[in-house]
């Protein structure tokens, strides 16, 4: 049943993977035009140098062979016999054998770049998670155990705040006054931007003072969001009948919160959090960009503005990827947390 399931949930996302990549190809297309990345470092280049090189890069050829060639298609064609209808280039980098091609400005491999930088940005994305899972749930229980009361109402209010207020802004006020305030009033500040200290950093204490900062950002409106939830699952759980009986057999109260109204209440968090998990890309874009994170979201910022469409293009497939295998493993967590659940194929 439950091979049965994944393998339907990984057929269904076929169509999902292959409309991004090609609504992801074309917003690159009609942005970059006829661009050749590396001509704004060398002018001198002549008409005949632009045109071998956007041969080698199959710049030269229809929309269609492009797309077919990056995603590997063409080779899949060729082996068919229809590959004369869609022409070839030397450079094909065969997403359908897991690669995500090469950057045309510096010709280094996507995935390998990716992997490079994933680290950073699950450190500071996983940070977020957690921080914003260990504020949320007491915020939203709490908010749900004094319903209609100013503590309630306290909490909304920071939690309407944290939609609003955007993460870039955020950022900025964050280091306005706790580097450059505390910097000029003598206190301790915290750096701001990076991963480590240029001289003598990386050890635990200095990533630590690195991180406060974009995780705290990231993490508010994660913890403004799931705590709504929270409170939400919480109300709703309370008001059933297994709840009531539970109290009329003389339970603690504090046992029918935690053992029987706290997990059912928060199953639907399971979902949303297993839906952050691509923020390991998207997500953290913003934050990385103000904060110098050295991730995979500040890396695709930097190719995007510099017209790398396949470093583009690599990363937002891989993000898609991440969303797909987010959504079958919130399903699978969800099946475990709550037994009620059940499998449909």
């Amino acid at each position: 049943m439950v091979a049965r399931y994944i393998a339907g949930r990984l057929l269904a996302a076929i169509p999902i993977l292959v409309g991004v990549t090609l609504i992801t190809f074309l917003l690159m297309h009609f942005t970059a035009g006829n661009y050749v990345p590396g001509l704004d470092q060398n002018p001198n280049l002549t008409a005949a140098d632009l045109a071998r090189i956007r041969a080698t890069l199959g710049l030269d050829q229809p929309l269609p062979v492009q797309y077919l060639n990056w995603i590997g298609a063409a080779d899949l064609l060729r082996v068919i016999g229809l590959g004369g209808l869609f022409g070839h280039h030397p450079v094909a980098p065969g997403l359908l054998e897991g690669d995500l091609g090469r950057s045309v400005t510096d010709g280094s491999p996507v995935l390998s770049q990716i992997l490079t930088r994933l680290p950073q940005t699950l450190e500071l994305t996983v940070t977020a998670i957690l921080i914003g899972i260990a504020i949320a749930i007491p915020l939203g229980v709490a908010s749900a155990l004094r319903r209609g009361t100013k503590v309630d109402a306290a909490l909304t209010a920071l939690a309407v705040t944290g939609f609003a207020v955007p993460q870039f802004w955020l950022g900025l006020v964050l280091i306005l006054v706790f580097s450059v305030g505390f910097h000029r009033a003598g206190l301790p500040s915290l750096p701001s931007g990076g991963a480590v200290s240029a001289f003598g950093g990386g050890d635990v204490l200095d990533r630590v003072a690195h991180i406060i900062m974009p995780a705290l950002v990231l993490s508010f409106f994660y913890l403004s969001t799931w705590s709504r939830f929270v409170r939400s699952g919480m109300i709703e759980v309370l008001s059933q009948d297994y709840v009531r009986t539970a109290r009329a057999k003389g339970m603690s109260d504090r046992r029918v919160l935690y053992v029987h109204a706290l997990r059912n209440a928060i199953a639907p968090l399971i979902t949303l959090v297993g839906l952050e998990l691509p923020g390991v890309v998207s997500g953290a874009v913003i934050v990385e960009v103000v904060f110098g994170w050295p991730g995979i979201g500040l890396f695709a910022y930097q190719r995007a503005i510099a017209f790398d469409y396949t470093t583009v293009m690599g990363t937002t497939t891989f993000a898609a990827i991440l969303v797909v295998a987010a959504n079958l493993l919130a399903d699978l967590l969800y099946v475990a947390a709550d037994p009620r659940v059940r499998f449909r194929t």
